[in-house]
């Protein structure tokens, strides 16, 4: 993996705020962390490389999500939830390998244009207001799971898909988040697996700033939470709307340049 993570202070700090900014975000709304970053990330550096980035803060996120309530380990929450939706689990990590591999095997500038359309989806429907349910069988399951897995491990984008199956499968906000996370969760580890040998090569300097990069998310986070409860979050999810705008159509017009010149 080049040095260009931390290589320079003003990319530090820039990174820093993006990290904060979106983690505060997350916190007041609930909404914008791994997708924020990671399509910021991507106009600035290689998107393996913002990937990489993104990783493991998303990762100790949902690893929190996962003890948050309830009173489970993580563990024994993929017991309880992955013995109904094992299926669900199984088939987003497959499609969370085939995802994380086509950063490695196709050209960037296909799934910027995949990323950027995926944020276009979000955020139309989002303005809309309406949640996309689809029918709860087991071939719907199978074809959302590897669709929203292969997106997620080559955009970070997996909510956006499988949440239209997960809305149609449950009610209980509780069991989607948990099954959500725990699909999420899978998709990062097949992430490090796929990308191991850059993340490997990651020096001391790039495995401190990634440190720094998880500690403030997880510190700004919990910010964001305790302050919800005195802040609009509506505002606050429409601000986040606006960024993942304006973000994904830079991300866009650098896929289609990218693209106009394989031509």
């Amino acid at each position: 993996m080049t040095e260009v993570l931390g290589s320079d202070s003003n990319q530090t700090l820039l990174l820093i705020a993006i990290f904060a900014i979106a983690s505060l975000l997350h916190g007041i709304s609930g909404l914008g962390i791994t997708l924020v970053t990671t399509t910021a990330l991507a106009s600035i550096y290689p998107l393996p490389h913002a990937i990489i980035l993104v990783i493991f803060p998303s990762l100790l996120l949902n690893a929190m999500t996962w003890l948050s309530g309830g009173g489970r380990s993580i563990w024994q929450n993929f017991i309880y939830y992955g013995r109904r939706y094992w299926l669900s689990a199984l088939t987003s990590l497959v499609g969370s390998i085939l995802g994380a591999k086509l950063l490695l095997w196709v050209d960037s500038a296909y799934i910027l244009v995949v990323l950027a359309a995926v944020i276009g989806f979000y955020v139309i429907s989002s303005l809309l207001g309406k949640q996309i349910r689809l029918p709860d069988t087991k071939l719907v399951l199978i074809v959302v799971g590897l669709s929203a897995g292969v997106i997620g491990g080559a955009t970070n984008a997996m909510s956006t898909i499988l949440m239209m199956y997960l809305l149609s499968a449950s009610d209980d906000k509780n069991t989607i988040a948990k099954v959500g996370n725990m699909c999420y969760l899978l998709g990062k580890i097949a992430q490090i697996i796929v990308l191991r040998e850059p993340i490997m090569a990651l020096s001391s300097r790039e495995w401190q700033l990634i440190v720094l990069l998880s500690v403030l998310s997880i510190g700004v986070l919990l910010v964001g939470i305790r302050l919800r409860r005195y802040l609009p979050q509506a505002r606050f999810r429409q601000l986040i709307l606006l960024i993942l705008t304006v973000l994904g159509l830079r991300v866009g017009w650098q896929g289609i340049t990218a693209l106009l010149k394989l031509v």
